[in-house]
């Protein structure tokens, strides 16, 4: 049986977890993330290989609506929503199902059923050997902007902020460091100050305590040096 990567996306706490039980008690459903805050979803999404996501509406910061647009046909997508007014945008949008709040089990068994007719695992095969280039959307001057991965050059924090430079410019997002540095790949980046983490393959030289990335120099956190320095010397990057 094709098993479906599955992720919930609920800024509600009860409805979150009542969709994590449902997701435990099918088994051709694998649970790969839970998330309360879209953009982190939107993020994810874009970083792993997910086949459905059960999606909330009404969400702050962005809606379901805009997150089906963004993802695109990266991954089918379930509403789940307590209000029947959204009806016609998911038919638009070409959602697989519409679920009504509270969503009983043999509702949700439906739904999710549909999605795994939707399933070619020969075209899935074919879709695998060609990567797409992984992005980040971050939200910046009231809109979302999106950012290849390959891209970035190094992240700064600016207290509750950080500034993303890439190599066409840089973008300022209202973000933690350290959760952007959960969702940055590892092996190709590293924390190397507690207010900067580089891309390995875009340092052009180490000097001292210091790494020179083009024009700039970022300075080395003496408390990060030592992992950044073994990570550095098992890189082929």
């Amino acid at each position: 049986m094709h098993v479906l990567k599955c992720m919930i996306v609920d800024d509600e706490p009860l409805p979150l977890q009542l969709l994590a039980d449902y997701v435990k008690k099918t088994p051709f459903l694998e649970l790969v993330g839970t998330y309360n805050n879209p953009l982190d979803a939107l993020n994810a999404v874009q970083q792993q290989q997910v086949d459905l996501v059960f999606l909330d509406i009404q969400m702050p910061e962005l809606t379901g609506i805009a997150f089906t647009e963004l993802v695109g046909d990266k991954c089918s997508v379930i509403f789940t929503t307590a209000y029947r007014n959204f009806a016609l945008e998911g038919y638009e949008l070409n959602v697989v199902d519409y679920l009504l709040k509270p969503i009983a089990f043999d509702r949700f068994l439906k739904a999710a059923g549909k999605a795994l007719q939707l399933v070619s695992p020969a075209p899935a095969i074919a879709a695998a050997a060609i990567p797409a280039t992984p992005v980040l959307f971050v939200k910046s001057d009231y809109k979302l902007v999106k950012i290849a991965v390959p891209d970035i050059l190094y992240i700064e924090g600016l207290k509750e902020y950080i500034a993303i430079h890439t190599m066409t410019g840089k973008i300022v997002t209202l973000q933690n460091i350290k959760k952007m540095e959960t969702v940055l790949p590892a092996a190709q980046f590293a924390r190397v100050h507690r207010s900067f983490i580089v891309a390995l393959n875009k340092i052009d030289a180490i000097e001292r305590n210091m790494i020179h990335i083009k024009n700039d120099v970022i300075p080395i956190g003496e408390l990060y040096k030592a992992a950044f320095m073994k990570q550095i010397s098992g890189s082929s990057l």
